[in-house]
């Protein structure tokens, strides 16, 4: 069996997927557009100069019936959000991914939110707003904080703020709805009550009548330690958590992924591909943050190395409807992953700094370098060219000794303005010792 495979993205999560699928024995052939300098030297890989925006859609398909391509696997939000998975089945094509009207989910947290309380589905109380007055009114009234304001579209993982006072609010409301700091995704607003509580992330194959769960695992989002500053798309992940128990992984099953899974086809948006719940640890048990419909970045950095199923058997599965075929196996080892970003990062930073000792860093046992922000300059040298460079991810038979590898891999990787958060892992070690 030799099979062609077509994977879209040009991030860590896509790096980390055609890794995992060059791994196959059953992959001759993977084609990455547009990739990067990662997946530009991956064994049985090519980087396709062909951009994820809708107008190189038919493109892309058009390329995916001249090669044979057996499966593509689409990455990014946004390609999800716009359609892309929706021409590819049209032609016939096998697609990992959610439909537009599945990634629906995603694309407005407005409509999951409906979606969840109409499902009876546990989240934080919550309002919409589709301008700027009348969601400044609604804080006004508030009397207390901390309040959370959301755009309800897609911004990169940037578009949420914790505000701490009615005036933090009030700034942000301004930004998403006069400054449109964040463009269309901002043309609704989410306002929500704070909730208290260890936030992890779920992600589960669905195959649009069954889902199988990853193990947890825990996002590190804020761009300084102990969760501080902005937003960032996430700095670091650790998988699985040594503090939430197998019985409750099992409730957030039932309680929250497969009652989704029903309302979302009872709604006429039967969701095959990848589930990917943001949660809350509540004391009154797990309530849903947001629902992303693709692999988590940088989570996927993680899973990838503790899979010990083949990759391309799943998303073929899932893609084909028979996911109940496959024995999913998950490595009892533990994986912790880092994030080297620019200097900036999440707003502005500069790109084309050559980066240095990605192959040092790999020497080490159970370290794999992923890439995101690089690329191959003219002379072939591997420069920056993103916010978030590269993910560092080891894996190691305790979490500690993971997170311990994952930083002294990080050290060993150079680049100017290269920026480190250096507590990724650190609450869960704490909870874990309590």
């Amino acid at each position: 069996m030799s099979k062609k495979i077509l994977v879209l993205g040009s991030g860590g999560r896509e790096d980390a997927i055609a890794w995992k699928l060059s791994l196959s024995e059953k992959v001759s052939k993977i084609f990455v557009a547009p990739g990067n300098g990662g997946t530009a030297s991956l064994n049985k890989c090519s980087n396709l100069d062909i951009s994820l925006k809708k107008e190189s859609f038919p493109k892309l398909v058009d390329f995916a019936k001249s090669e044979n391509i057996d499966l593509t696997v689409v990455g990014p939000d946004d390609a999800l959000a716009d359609g892309i998975v929706d021409p590819f089945e049209d032609a016939g094509l096998k697609v990992f991914g959610p439909n537009s009207k599945a990634a629906e989910i995603e694309a407005s947290k407005a409509f999951s939110k409906e979606l969840m309380k109409k499902s009876n589905i546990p989240t934080a109380a919550y309002e919409v707003f589709s301008d700027y007055e009348s969601a400044c009114d609604y804080v006004k009234k508030q009397n207390k904080y901390p309040v959370v304001v959301k755009a309800s579209g897609l911004a990169l993982g940037k578009g949420v703020s914790i505000c701490q006072t009615e005036k933090e609010a009030m700034d942000f409301i301004q930004k998403i709805f006069i400054d449109k700091i964040f463009g269309k995704a901002g043309n609704e607003v989410v306002i929500e009550e704070f909730l208290q509580g260890q936030e992890i992330s779920i992600h589960a194959f669905c195959d649009g009548k069954s889902a199988m769960l990853f193990p947890t695992a825990q996002d590190h989002k804020a761009i300084y330690e102990n969760d501080q500053g902005p937003n960032t798309g996430g700095m670091g992940t650790i998988s699985p958590l040594p503090w939430l128990s197998s019985d409750e992984l099992i409730d957030i099953s039932q309680t929250i992924v497969l009652p989704i899974l029903k309302a979302m086809a009872d709604e006429g948006r039967v969701f095959k591909g990848l589930l990917y719940p943001g949660l809350i640890m509540t004391d009154e048990g797990p309530k849903v943050l947001e629902f992303n419909a693709r692999f988590g970045d940088p989570e996927t950095q993680s899973y990838m190395r503790l899979l010990d199923s083949d990759l391309f058997d799943i998303l073929e599965a899932c893609a084909d409807s028979r996911l109940e075929e496959i024995n999913l196996e998950w490595s009892q080892e533990a994986a912790a992953t880092v994030i080297l970003a620019s200097d900036g990062y999440p707003t502005a930073y500069e790109k084309g700094f050559e980066i240095t000792g990605v192959n040092d860093a790999e020497e080490i046992e159970g370290v794999t370098v992923f890439h995101a922000g690089t690329k191959l300059n003219d002379d072939g040298i591997l420069v920056t060219n993103g916010g978030r460079v590269l993910a560092v991810s080891a894996i190691a038979e305790n979490l500690e000794t993971a997170i311990e590898k994952a930083y002294l891999a990080a050290d060993k990787i150079d680049f100017k303005g290269k920026y480190i958060r250096r507590d990724i892992g650190a609450k869960a070690l704490r909870l874990t010792s309590v």
